[in-house]
């Protein structure tokens, strides 16, 4: 069977990690125990992690024409990830995460965006070729908002389901949520995209059926160490995911979008592409750094066993 085809648009950062005791305070100085430094980006993580697992990824991008954007672009080649139309931004620089992460995994996040700020939708035009062939078109939203709504839109339009992980979390319209076949928010923006206050099971699908409501096909929200719930048409099912000792937990989110992408990319029914998705996030999280814990195929059938 040929390799599924997986379309991302999304950011590329070289993340600076700081492992620490525990996250600092305002205006507080606290010595670290480890740095690493380590490529990141949500849309660039979701592709290496599709990649990994034998998708065949096309990643739309921008970088800086620095150290960072030609070090990004390198990496990609060696995951076999098409970099055609990755632009090397003669004005910003490459985009850059700060990461602190504690001794249980939990992380604080700041990111200067760089030309991730300037992926247009001449950037996904130039691209629309791609869409012609792909079976999965996957998004973030650490990019212009008309990029992503030019994007999604152009996937519906051509037969391409459309994946939304809606993060950073940010208000998002009805228009948009209409092309989205799968939307991804966590607990905290699924909290902000439809002003429910998810504490339990209940309230988050009581947030997930808003969501359906606005026009999305398939909401999965996920629930770190719980698992995802899935609504749609058909139910509401909360899917466990696989118990582990969480050292990083910074791209859990990203390996599971990229394993869930390239699941439902190869035909998987959505319960089963969930499941593998979930042990895709927890093998991530017990690994430091980005891309860098992104399982591959083999790696995950060991984790599974």
């Amino acid at each position: 069977m040929a390799a599924p085809r997986i379309i991302v648009v999304g950011s590329s950062n070289t993340d600076m990690v700081l492992k620490m005791d525990r996250l600092p305070g305002p205006g507080e100085t606290l010595i670290g125990d480890e740095f690493i430094m380590a490529a990141g980006g949500k849309g660039a993580n979701q592709a290496v992690a599709a990649a990994r697992l034998g998708g065949k990824v096309t990643f739309v991008a921008r970088v800086g024409q620095d150290i960072f954007g030609q070090q990004a672009i390198e990496g990609f080649t060696k995951e076999g990830i098409g970099t055609d139309f990755i632009v090397q931004d003669r004005v910003s620089p490459s985009g850059v995460a700060l990461i602190f992460v504690d001794q249980k995994g939990e992380n604080s996040i700041g990111v200067a965006s760089g030309a991730n700020g300037r992926l247009s939708v001449q950037d996904v035009l130039a691209a629309r070729v791609e869409f012609e062939t792909a079976n999965v078109l996957l998004l973030q939203l650490e990019t212009p908002i008309e990029t992503v709504r030019y994007a999604s839109r152009t996937a519906r339009e051509m037969g391409v389901m459309v994946i939304l992980n809606p993060a950073p979390a940010r208000a998002l319209d009805d228009d948009l949520l209409r092309d989205v076949t799968v939307l991804t928010p966590n607990e905290s923006e699924a909290g902000l995209l439809t002003g429910v206050s998810i504490t339990d099971d209940a309230t988050a699908e009581e947030a997930a059926k808003r969501l359906k409501q606005r026009g999305v096909e398939n909401v999965i929200i996920t629930l770190g160490a719980k698992g995802a719930l899935v609504v749609n048409e058909d139910s509401a099912q909360l899917v466990p995911s696989k118990e582990v000792q969480a050292v990083d937990t910074t791209a859990a989110g990203d390996a599971f979008n990229g394993a869930l992408a390239f699941a439902l990319a190869k035909g998987k029914p959505m319960m089963e592409a969930v499941r593998f998705a979930n042990l895709a996030g927890a093998l991530s999280a017990t690994r430091m750094g980005a891309q860098p814990s992104m399982p591959t195929l083999v790696e995950l059938r060991e984790f599974a066993k």
